[in-house]
């Protein structure tokens, strides 16, 4: 197992508390940049860096965009589930 350093840790927050909430009130970003490191972080962060084009430090994938289905009903079908529904 490698060694690493513990770079940082936060009192302990009510369960309700986000993940997101917790950084921004921590100051996260600011102190990453300080200290010269970055981080990886799921789609749950995505929007918590305040420099992303200029600096950035927190690095996440990217949400898909909404689209709506490619795929219609011809005018007078149902939808293949409609009558199991009715049936209940």
């Amino acid at each position: 197992m490698p060694w690493c350093n513990l770079i940082w840790i936060s009192s302990a927050r009510p369960g309700r508390s986000s993940e997101i909430t917790a950084a921004r009130h921590d100051r996260i970003t600011a102190r990453l940049r300080e200290a010269g490191l970055g981080a990886l972080a799921d789609l749950g962060f995505v929007g918590l860096d305040d420099q992303p084009d200029d600096d950035p430090v927190i690095i996440t994938g990217r949400k898909t965009p909404r689209e709506p289905p490619t795929h219609r009903c011809r005018e007078g079908s149902e939808p293949a589930d409609q009558p199991r529904t009715r049936r209940r």
